[in-house]
């Protein structure tokens, strides 16, 4: 898989974060894909070489080994990695959907006239982009987290297993290669992305929060505006009221 290529794509995505979207995303790269790439993948490139079980009955030993590994550790965390980098992206297109509108505004209206103050701006539905891909990402992690609990057992990682899948004839004992590596490797993807769980939360609530308090200062604003003589802004349509199109 072409990561470096994957970090060329969201590196674009810094410049429309938050200050919790660039720690994620430094989170992501530094302590997820690197050690992936580096260390993860090479303690798991020998668990079904090094497998070993006591029998020498043709088939049994792979049985064995898709019976405790049903799912890759690998395989696994390289989808969960692709599922929630690629919802930034949905960021991206919107801020270019809206650099392309600004073009066309622009050449209708001039070079001095703007659709928009800034495109990269999360307001109205750039905004509410920007909060569903907090939504998916943060859905896409805790999925992957119960669906490694679930398959192993509370990210367990036994030196030996017991197997009586066909085509053993009896019950056989198999030695998992490196148990120890595997597991704090376990730990430490597990703890990371439980870290960006808890990062993304607190984006979402920021992202909340600061909503909440514009529309009031926008709202305490236009009172203040409106006590005043001769106000027409109050009497206005929501479309003329400085409001910029998604």
């Amino acid at each position: 898989m072409d990561w470096k290529g994957l970090e060329g794509l969201l590196s674009g995505v810094n410049k429309y974060s938050t200050a919790f979207g660039r720690i994620w995303l430094s989170l992501v790269f530094v302590f997820r894909v690197m050690v992936f790439v580096v260390a993860a993948e090479r303690v798991w490139a020998d668990e079904q070489k090094d497998f070993d079980c006591n029998t020498l009955m043709p088939g049994c030993a792979n049985a064995c080994y898709n019976y405790t590994f049903p799912i890759s550790h690998i395989r696994l965390w390289a989808l969960q990695l692709i599922f929630v980098t690629c919802p930034s992206f949905m960021v991206v297109m919107h801020v270019w959907y809206r650099e392309d509108r600004e073009r066309k505004y622009q050449a209708k209206h001039g070079p001095d006239s703007r659709l928009y103050d800034n495109p990269g701006q999360k307001h109205g539905g750039l905004w509410w982009t920007y909060l569903l891909s907090l939504f998916f990402k943060t859905g896409m992690e805790v999925l992957f987290l119960y669906l490694l609990h679930y398959i192993y057992n509370n990210f367990n990682m036994p030196r030996k297993v017991a197997c009586d899948m066909w085509p053993c004839q009896h019950q056989v004992e198999c030695y998992i290669a490196r148990p120890t590596e595997k597991r704090i490797f376990t730990y430490f993807m597990v703890g990371a992305s439980a870290i960006c769980i808890v990062l993304n939360v607190c984006e979402i609530l920021y992202l909340i929060a600061m909503r909440v308090a514009r529309h009031s200062q926008r709202s305490a604003a236009t009172r203040r505006t409106c006590r005043e003589p001769h106000c027409t802004e109050c009497s206005l349509p929501m479309t003329t009221k400085g409001l910029k199109p998604d």
